[in-house]
């Protein structure tokens, strides 16, 4: 199936791009999240005359993740206290929405869905480098301290 992107999607293409996805991805996720139109005459059409507004929100978008970046990249280290056993590991473990939490009491917004954990939750005291992914061609990185609690 065909489709317009009205948006940049990771590994698939950028605003304006006409590919063609399975159909099920594209009725169930990318047509009803907003993020493509399926590639008709009539719906060809009407993306050309809405490309400048699409390009202009696509524009403020980065610029603001860009702003974020600058602001997470300022933060330096941030620490996240967990309960720990004697032996240095910890009673569960620190995720994706602990480190959002503490990322944003810390000054920068970050949503959960932004956080990157390639190896899972985090298990172990120490420090441990977390990516974040704020926007398409975006990727910035922090450090996150875990200390231990009693």
């Amino acid at each position: 199936m065909e489709i317009i992107l009205l948006e940049n999607i990771e590994n698939l293409g950028s605003l304006g791009d006409k590919v063609a996805v399975k159909s099920g991805f594209a009725r169930n996720y990318l047509v009803p999240q907003g993020k493509a139109k399926i590639a008709t005459a009539a719906n060809l059409a009407e993306f050309e005359t809405q490309r400048k507004e699409l390009e202009k929100a696509a524009g403020e978008a980065k610029a603001g993740s860009e702003s974020r970046q600058q602001a997470i990249e300022a933060l330096g280290v941030i620490e996240i206290a967990a309960r720990v056993g004697s032996e240095g590991k910890l009673f569960g473990s620190v995720g994706t929405v602990d480190i959002a939490e503490a990322i944003t009491a810390a000054g920068a917004p970050v949503e959960k869905r932004e956080i990157r954990l390639p190896d899972g939750a985090i298990r172990s005291v120490g420090e441990h480098k977390i990516d974040i992914h704020l926007y398409t061609d975006i990727v910035t990185s922090v450090t996150i301290s875990i200390v231990g609690e009693e």
